[in-house]
């Protein structure tokens, strides 16, 4: 197992200066402005962190991952679909484990990771506004 996520590595490093290595920039950035847009929600609808909540509140989880989802779906499959043209291209085969990393590395993780200290810091920009001055 661990000579399969070596090579994994060398393979996802190969992909930055391969074909269409402009998407590994671009997927992560579009994962970050839908974590922003998704943790404003939250900020306003008075929500607590996203993964935090994902990973402690038993309660909430279907919901946010549901919730998750419908914000990420298509950021993606859009990794998928680019990891299996690029594979393709490349390699002249496909190897479906390294599309699915691939796709959660560039839109899964900065998304999930980003969305709620974003819903904290709108939250206390916020509270921040409303104080009064004095």
């Amino acid at each position: 197992m661990g000579h399969y996520f070596s090579n994994y590595l060398n393979h996802f490093i190969d992909r930055f200066d391969g074909p269409l290595h402009f998407r590994l920039i671009m997927q992560p950035l579009m994962a970050i402005f839908l974590a922003i847009r998704d943790g404003a929600k939250d900020a306003r609808e008075g929500r607590s962190a996203y993964l935090w909540t994902l990973l402690t509140d038993p309660a909430q989880r279907r919901y946010l991952l549901q919730d998750g989802w419908k914000g990420i779906s298509r950021i993606f499959l859009l990794a998928c679909i680019l990891d299996v043209v690029y594979q393709l291209i490349e390699w002249h085969r496909l190897k479906p484990l390294e599309v699915l990393l691939t796709a959660v590395i560039l839109a899964v993780v900065p998304y999930a990771v980003l969305r709620g200290p974003i819903t904290r810091l709108l939250r206390l920009r916020r509270a921040v506004a409303r104080a009064p001055r004095s």
